[in-house]
């Protein structure tokens, strides 16, 4: 498995440009981890942690919730920016389930800059998260850089 490590510093705004990929991240899904999301986020819907009942209602086996799909593309694009980055915006669309043993990786690029008042400027990020039965989310992100143009 592969995985990005998390950024220890913050991106300057200055230093990025449109078209910039982000640095791309693999996250190993275990069952585990589906379950543990589930919990965290109050979703105490079966499929999200019971085998059997998810196969009974036609899936092959429990799913991630998405609330966790969320939780896992603001860790990409914070891991990317920076620990004083802030996700100011996030849109994204469901696409295939994600099961266990079907690692998740999420890919994208810098598609916007806008500069602000005060310091605060932002970045519009397009992302996607794969596995192997195809894109499981896709969206768009703003994200927040407190440093000005010329910092």
């Amino acid at each position: 498995m592969t995985t990005t490590a998390h950024r220890t510093t913050t991106l300057k705004w200055a230093d990025i440009e449109i078209g910039d990929d982000v640095a791309p991240l693999e996250v190993a899904i275990t069952t585990t981890m589906i379950v543990a999301g589930a919990i965290a986020s109050r979703d105490f819907m079966p499929v999200h942690h019971d085998v059997e009942y998810a196969k009974k209602q036609g899936s092959p086996n429990l799913f991630m919730n998405i609330l966790t799909t969320n939780g896992y593309c603001v860790r990409f694009l914070t891991d990317w920016a920076g620990p004083e980055a802030m996700v100011k915006n996030l849109s994204i669309r469901l696409g295939v389930p994600c099961f266990p043993d079907d690692p998740l990786r999420f890919t994208g690029s810098v598609t916007g800059k806008t500069e602000g008042t005060g310091g605060e400027n932002f970045v519009e990020v397009s992302f996607r998260g794969s596995n192997s039965l195809g894109d499981h989310v896709s969206g768009t992100a703003i994200l927040s850089l407190l440093d000005g143009a010329g910092a």
